[in-house]
């Protein structure tokens, strides 16, 4: 640095680009164009594509154009769509709009889920916990906000629709109103717990006189739920194996109280790194994003009362 200042610190041990070499400039620009129309299509699928068109480009070549524009992968050349979109204000095509859908179906496969703000969507499940010589067997509720990853728990020792319910009714709905957030949808599995009749499943019949919506998860992929699957593991380790091998439990009382204890952490002083969480514990998320319910609100009350006035236009 001393003696050949910020030229000595440049990396110098690639060796330069032959740019004569490179494809010609309405080539590059016909693929970039392309990337961007077909998103979804791999690089030889895109080379023949174009030479369909008189084009003539091989796979490689077009994949080396790609790393010049930062497209290489299916996750770059969507991102690169949303920003040409969001700075141009274009209008999607039919392939475009598949290809997003590819993705978030794909991220909902592997347990990425949308959620844009506290109470947008909640996961709720069932965890055995384990079998206690006089107690039983023990099963826990787990009811987690996807968004602040801020979590709630009640031991049973047994799992039904009566139990699920009363885990809302008990832990989770009095937390939200005192809040002021309201809880709009829940994610949970095909258990039977958590579905049945309308007409007569508890869990059913309570969600409906909530008036909240509920999302089944994808069958036979648990990785669907895998903020509740992820969470069960977290508590597990940190949690169930401490306990466990500090105290002999004779009453599911004593369980709970040691678990609230636990959660006290979790929520208020444990670091989160979740998706929203950036460090920050779950407590902390959640009051920082509170403001966004507000103005969601706000936005459906503006959208609802602008279709009312045209529909009353309409009618006119």
């Amino acid at each position: 640095m001393s003696k050949g200042g910020e030229f000595a610190l440049q990396e110098i041990s690639r060796k330069k680009p032959i740019e004569k070499n490179r494809v010609e400039p309405h080539i590059e620009q016909a693929v970039v164009n392309m990337t961007y129309e077909y998103p979804a299509y791999g690089q030889h699928r895109v080379a023949n594509q174009l030479r369909q068109e008189g084009i003539m480009v091989s796979g490689s070549g077009v994949r080396s154009i790609w790393l010049r524009h930062d497209l290489e992968s299916f996750k770059k050349r969507l991102i690169a769509l949303e920003t040409k979109v969001a700075l141009e204000g274009c209008v999607l095509t039919e392939n475009q709009l598949q290809a997003f859908e590819k993705a978030k179906a794909s991220k909902e496969a592997h347990g990425e889920i949308e959620t844009h703000h506290p109470g947008y969507l909640c996961a709720q499940d069932t965890y055995y916990v384990g079998h206690i010589k006089g107690i039983g067997k023990i099963y826990q509720q787990t009811f987690i906000d996807t968004y602040s990853r801020l979590a709630f728990a009640k031991v049973y020792t047994e799992k039904n629709s009566l139990i699920a319910a009363d885990m809302l009714n008990d832990k989770v709905l009095p937390f939200f109103d005192s809040e002021q957030v309201p809880l709009l949808r829940i994610l949970r599995d095909r258990g039977t717990e958590y579905n049945g009749h309308k007409e007569s499943h508890a869990y059913e019949l309570y969600l409906n006189l909530e008036d909240i919506e509920h999302t089944k998860t994808k069958a036979y992929s648990p990785q669907t739920n895998g903020i509740c699957e992820r969470f069960h593991k977290t508590m597990k380790t940190e949690c169930y194996d401490i306990l466990f091998r500090r105290k002999i439990y004779t009453q599911l009382s004593e369980i709970q109280n040691d678990i609230e204890q636990w959660f006290e952490f979790y929520n208020r002083e444990r670091a989160h790194s979740g998706k929203y969480c950036y460090g920050k514990t779950p407590w902390k998320t959640w009051n920082d994003a509170k403001g966004l319910v507000k103005e969601k609100q706000l936005e459906n009350l503006f959208c609802s009362s602008d279709t009312h006035f045209v529909k009353m236009k309409a009618d006119e």
